[in-house]
């Protein structure tokens, strides 16, 4: 059998008292779309936290490709092929587009970061447009495609993603999922957390469902499409 290349084995991460997260385990392998779906409060975010090194679990192991990464400092991890897009963007508005862009790059020592950076235009001609535009000044779905792209500069192998689509328009929110669908056509494994469970189960292989810090359930998307409890909980159907 294959070795993931995300293992995640009885995590238990704490804020003070809080038990946030209570023994969770998953795997994600290389290819993969893999969501994370629960309501707010559940351990999403909290997660993708824990996995990029922002929080330290007080249990448990996190492996990337069968070596532990827990510990390791975030700029590390991002050095072992794991880059994070958090929720709520988080780009460096007084910096230009471009500017952003080479953040995203700042581990790398290579030539490339230029072709990297058209690569990433091609996949937003909108930035291209803006390259040189102050990033606090773009619009919603313009910052949310700049946080992507700032992520792809570092070349990962697996992209955490938290929320892409919140706060969007439906139309930027398909041609968020739809550019998320080609990244990962492009070889890049996807960890995606993600409110609008519809939209995420359509480009999922498979996902989880967290409900107070513990999986309920998980399975392929379509099988957790089809579940009941998450159309009934998270699909809006009665």
């Amino acid at each position: 059998m294959a070795t993931p290349l995300l293992d995640v084995r009885d995590l238990h991460v704490y804020y003070g008292e809080i038990h946030a997260l209570r023994g969770i385990s998953f795997q994600v392998d290389a290819g993969e779309v893999v969501t994370l779906l629960g309501n707010n409060g559940a351990g999403k975010t909290t997660t993708l936290r824990t996995l990029s090194g922002l929080l330290a679990p007080r249990a448990g192991d996190v492996r990337v490709e069968n070596q532990s990464i827990v510990g390791a400092a975030a700029h590390a991890i991002v050095l072992r092929g794991m880059t994070h897009v958090p929720e709520g963007r988080r780009i460096f508005n007084r910096l230009s587009v471009a500017e952003n862009l080479e953040m995203g790059a700042y581990t790398r020592a290579d030539r490339e970061v230029t072709q990297d950076m058209e690569r990433v235009f091609v996949a937003f001609p909108r930035l291209k447009e803006r390259r040189g535009q102050v990033a606090g000044t773009l619009s919603g779905g313009e910052q949310q495609m700049l946080a992507i792209g700032r992520a792809l500069m570092a070349r990962p192998r697996l992209l955490l993603l938290d929320e892409p689509s919140m706060g969007l328009a439906p139309v930027l929110v398909e041609q968020i999922f739809e550019t998320v669908r080609t990244i990962n056509g492009q070889g890049v494994t996807i960890l995606l957390v993600e409110q609008n469970a519809a939209m995420a189960l359509a480009i999922a292989d498979r996902g989880y469902v967290l409900e107070t810090g513990r999986i309920a359930l998980s399975g392929s998307a379509a099988e957790l499409a089809d579940n009941p409890d998450v159309r009934r909980a998270y699909l809006g159907e009665a």
